[in-house]
């Protein structure tokens, strides 16, 4: 199913939206985890932690956000409160996995140089996918009036890859050349990702 269809028939369930809500904030809890695990033991960057924060926070508003369907719904990370729980548990650590191993392919960069390096490749693909997923959630939010909002979000990831960018720019020269595989791997991810969410929507009597 077109991205745009599907997000447009969950949101008009509450409990597929509640699990939507929640694989988001799974994700971006993750990514900040991510973050903070790419870390160098002692040089550690102001942009960095600042990421890093944001994305926790970004968890954090996007949980709060279900307390506006229901209280009682999706108050862990349990699969059963996830949508595609296998594919969105995937995700992020496939895209890491893969990136780690181009990139080391490509730099031959020691342990903590190949963290740093994945850190900056794999954060500015997820950007590139925030950049483009949460304008079209919120135009499906306005559209239904929903009390639901990811206006702020919005705002903080592009700062976010204009940032990514930057800090790309003084890793490598050749730094786009090498960020398009990297947003080719997380293209394939994102599809099954896309996919998997569909299926389980689309069995009979989901919505």
């Amino acid at each position: 199913m077109e991205f745009y269809n599907l997000l447009d028939r969950i949101v008009q369930h509450d409990p597929a939206h509640a699990k939507w809500l929640n694989t988001l904030s799974f994700m971006e809890n993750a990514g900040a985890r991510k973050i903070s695990a790419c870390e160098h033991s002692s040089e550690v960057g102001l942009i960095q932690l600042k990421h890093a924060a944001e994305e926790h926070r970004h968890a954090y508003y996007l949980k709060k956000q279900i307390l506006k369907i229901s209280p009682e719904t999706c108050t862990t990370y349990k699969s059963t409160e996830l949508l595609a729980p296998l594919a969105t548990r995937q995700y992020l650590h496939a895209l890491d996995m893969k990136a780690c191993r181009y990139l080391q392919q490509q730099f031959g960069l020691s342990k903590e140089s190949l963290k740093y390096a994945a850190y900056l490749f794999v954060t500015y693909a997820i950007e590139v996918r925030a950049d483009e997923l949460y304008p079209v959630y919120q135009d499906i939010l306005t559209k239904h009036s929903s009390r639901i909002m990811v206006k702020s979000i919005i705002l903080e990831e592009e700062g976010h890859l204009e940032e990514m960018i930057h800090q790309l720019s003084g890793f490598s020269e050749d730094w786009k050349k090498h960020a398009e595989v990297i947003l080719d791997i997380e293209e394939v991810l994102h599809q099954q990702w896309i996919v998997a969410i569909s299926e389980e929507i689309m069995q009979p009597d989901y919505v």
